[in-house]
């Protein structure tokens, strides 16, 4: 099945997008097709400022993420994070708003974060793994204008869709957990314990409890923007703690929660462009393919559901999930993996927190546009948003961790030729620390349980290609060593 080609029309009493509302209106109803679509314009302001203050927790926790340390030792500066991390959420949510006109924000998957972080930072320099970036980005924009992203999104079984987005949120929390010094490598008995000597120590990780518990309670409670106004009482808890206890020296991980000279100063735009695209050779073609078909997976797994789902929602997608768009608002979500290669902020996807603006009455892509500038005025505001406590953000990542879980319900636990498979998935990408491990143990899982079965032909040619890549992945240190080449 590919890609339509032409806009379907648009549901009962709206307008398709190439379709013009009544004269006399202003340009700008004219181009988002605000009245068409049953808006005003301050809905349209006010769904994306709901939106931006959704989302803009990622201002924290991308730079947390992409903070280690690549193969040649090197770091990514933290201001350089937050600007890109904003610039790369400013140009993509701007143009989802202009080329795509739907109510869509983007920004840094942490998926994709996570895998550049973990599994591609540790074995190149940064500027690759940037550059991996923006070729894993020009994949998915080739699957959108051929029409093979729908192609090999429904060659997956469902239940693994799913289970790869628990395995992410399991992964994500555990980042998070370890950010905070809640868990640490063991020094004896198991690989990981509690704290680093199998007890909690100290103020920051005391405060990272505190605001993990107030989030989960804000939310229980149906408070919107619950991550955020636990992320700013979580640092004004810290700063409290920092000026009357003083944790000493080192305790906090990213650097004590102060104000860095004034609220404003000039975007760091020191990442930018910083991109290489040599010296892959040395990981050999099978390991850099491995890589960019996880980037992939990482990046654009959720994008069309969540694109159809949010649609759905503001009543643009009938009841086959097309939508007015849908074509240009896929390809603007794969644009965004080039595009935060080239900002140094790792690819950009669609946010489930569009939802929260839609909710508040947005229907057009002037609400992006509004979350898009909200997102370009942040570049300015870097030493307040350095101010939060790496512990403070890390646990919106294990909440973040906590919501994704919901997907577990999508899984037909009875069924043990998709239960076994979902469970290694969910279960290898946190501990392996390696997002790769758990997709490559599922589909082998899955095709060799139906094989068994003796459905061997049901899981498709794309899963058998695929059960034969990662067979040779997890085999490839064997395989070079029967070789010679190791």
């Amino acid at each position: 099945m590919t890609q339509p080609s032409v806009e379907p029309a648009a549901p009962a009493g709206g307008t398709s997008a190439g379709s013009c509302p009544p004269a006399g209106r202003s340009r700008l109803d004219r181009y988002f097709l605000i009245s068409a679509r049953g808006s005003t314009p301050a809905r349209e302001v006010r769904g994306g400022i709901t939106t931006f203050m959704a989302m803009c927790y990622i201002l924290l926790l991308n730079p947390l993420i992409l903070s280690g340390k690549d193969a040649a030792g090197n770091t990514l500066g933290h201001a350089g994070l937050i600007t890109a991390t904003a610039l790369a959420a400013a140009v993509c949510t701007l143009l989802m708003g202009l080329v795509g006109r739907a109510p869509l924000a983007l920004a840094a998957g942490l998926g994709v974060s996570g895998v550049l972080s973990t599994q591609v930072a540790p074995h190149m320099t940064w500027p690759q793994a940037m550059g991996m970036c923006v070729v894993y980005g020009g994949v998915i924009v080739l699957l959108v204008l051929t029409g093979l992203r729908e192609l090999v999104m429904n060659a997956i079984p469902l239940a693994l869709k799913h289970a790869i987005t628990i395995g992410i949120g399991m992964f994500i929390a555990l980042i998070g957990l370890v950010k905070a010094g809640f868990v640490h490598a063991s020094r004896g008995g198991g690989p990981v314990t509690l704290g680093p000597a199998g007890e909690l120590a100290g103020w920051p990780v005391l405060i990272f409890c505190v605001t993990l518990l107030a989030v989960l309670m804000l939310q229980a409670r149906n408070v919107p923007g619950a991550i955020l106004i636990g992320i700013v009482a979580g640092t004004l808890l810290a700063l409290l703690v920092n000026a009357v206890a003083d944790p000493g020296p080192g305790a906090w991980q990213a650097g004590a929660p102060e104000l860095h000279g004034g609220a404003v100063s000039m975007p760091d735009f020191s990442l930018f462009g910083d991109v290489s695209f040599g010296g892959w050779g040395s990981l050999g073609a099978l390991s850099v393919g491995v890589i960019v078909f996880t980037l992939v997976l990482a990046g654009f797994f959720d994008a069309m559901a969540t694109i159809i789902g949010v649609g759905t929602e503001a009543g643009l997608a009938d009841e086959r999930g097309r939508m007015p768009g849908l074509s240009r608002a896929l390809l603007v979500d794969g644009a965004g993996g080039a595009i935060g290669g080239v900002s140094g902020a790792s690819g950009q996807t669609v946010f489930i927190e569009s939802a929260t603006g839609v909710g508040e009455g947005a229907r057009t892509g002037l609400s992006s546009v509004v979350t898009g500038l909200l997102f370009a005025a942040c570049l300015f505001f870097t030493p307040l948003t350095r101010m939060v406590p790496g512990e403070v953000a890390a646990a919106a990542l294990v909440v973040i961790g906590a919501m994704m879980m919901s997907h577990a319900r999508h899984i037909d636990w009875n069924d043990r030729a998709v239960a076994v498979p979902a469970f290694l998935t969910v279960v290898l990408m946190p501990f392996t620390y390696s997002i790769t491990a758990g997709v490559g143990a599922g589909v082998i899982a899955y095709t060799a349980i139906r094989t068994a079965e003796g459905k061997w032909r049901q899981p498709g040619p794309f899963m058998w290609v695929l059960t034969a890549v990662f067979a040779v992945y997890f085999a490839l240190h064997p395989i070079e060593t029967w070789l010679g080449v190791k």
